[in-house]
């Protein structure tokens, strides 16, 4: 599944090019629990066609009711129900209780919302373009009359809000390069697909990947290292290797530290991830901070026994990395396998997966 805003902005694009009337909705501001973060976006067509989303539903349903003729065909003055023309609006929900409760939102959460009415297709075009090319992408319209301007931007960038202006800064996507095409691949790679990133997978071994049976994920066979050479990953970028083979993956992460991913972890249990930090720091003299980036073993603890057990744990660690957040410390695997090896679990080390992302020493 792609990332949702260029989803979304694409389908915009489309309804526009066609002709079609069509809004864009931008989340701004919020106030207390919020179903969707400040920058989220949704676009409703004419008709009621809806892609993104602003809230749970709730709020979708009224938009589609107060602008198109959808839920209204039946109703007094649905003539009136179409999308307006002019300038971009302000329309906020959950001022009251009344209107928290009656549209789905969090107790005490409150949202603001830009609409953005007939959105220029050329423009829109623009903006896709760069977005498939890879490019970082800063979108400013000007509220007075809701005129835009792209430019490509340097870094990532939280929406900003101004008197005179709404600055949106797009993709590109997020990316992950898996090595190893084995289950736990599949698992990961499945998740990390309906997550919004794209998937590369690397694995030589041609008995691995004649059984690779995931669709949207790209698939090569050359070296690992090679493969993350040419990935050129950045700080929406994540590599996993996942081989077990330190003849694949050590060569991969060692390229891998040398770049700006988010995250490079390997699968391994706690002595294998020992033995592999002091590989790569006596015999290719990788320095201390460099290692201290690299995850093993990878995965949050959740008791993970299966594949697709453990590929929960690892997604779950790598969107809380791509999100900023601090895991507890009792979630960490490392410190989870002592707690337990002390409560009288001293198996847990040698079972593969166990513990998010466990493996045979």
């Amino acid at each position: 599944m792609e990332n949702l805003d260029v989803m979304v902005l694409r389908t915009l694009r489309n309804w526009r090019t066609a002709g079609q009337r069509a809004l864009l909705a931008t989340v701004v501001r919020t106030w207390g629990s919020s179903p969707r973060p400040v920058g989220s976006i949704m676009a409703l067509r004419e008709g009621g066609a809806v892609v993104g989303s602003v809230s749970g539903g709730c709020i979708e349903d009224d938009l589609i009711y107060q602008y198109t003729q959808a839920y209204a065909s039946a109703a007094v003055g649905a003539a009136d129900k179409a999308i307006p023309s002019g300038p971009p609006i302000f329309v906020k929900y959950g001022v009251s209780a009344d209107e928290a409760h009656r549209f789905g939102l969090p107790c005490g959460g409150t949202l603001e919302l830009l609409l953005e009415f007939d959105p220029d297709a050329a423009g829109l075009a623009a903006l896709v373009e760069g977005l498939e090319q890879g490019q970082l992408m800063q979108r400013s319209v000007r509220l007075a009359d809701g005129s835009v301007t792209l430019a490509a931007a340097t870094s990532p960038a939280g929406l900003a809000l101004s008197a005179s202006a709404l600055v949106n800064t797009f993709g590109p996507e997020y990316r992950m390069l898996l090595i190893g095409a084995g289950p736990l691949t599949e698992y990961l790679a499945t998740m990390a697909l309906f997550s919004g990133f794209a998937v590369t997978v690397c694995d030589p071994r041609e008995e691995y990947r004649s059984a690779w049976s995931v669709h949207g994920a790209r698939v090569l066979s050359d070296m690992p290292d090679e493969v993350v050479a040419a990935f050129k990953p950045d700080r929406r970028s994540c590599v996993i290797a996942l081989t077990h083979d330190p003849k694949l993956d050590d060569l991969a992460l060692m390229e891998a530290l040398a770049t700006d991913a988010f995250y490079v972890g390997a699968i391994g249990s706690r002595r294998n991830n020992d033995a592999r930090h002091q590989r790569m720091a006596e015999h290719f003299g990788i320095g201390e901070a460099a290692l201290a980036r690299l995850r093993g073993p990878i995965g949050i603890y959740i008791g993970s026994k299966t594949p697709p057990e453990i590929a929960v744990s690892v997604m779950a660690e790598v969107l809380a990395v791509k999100n900023a957040v601090t895991l507890p410390r009792d979630m960490e695997v490392g410190w989870a396998k002592d707690e337990r090896r002390v409560a009288g679990n001293p198996a847990d080390e040698l079972i593969c997966g166990v513990i998010g992302g466990s493996a045979p020493a």
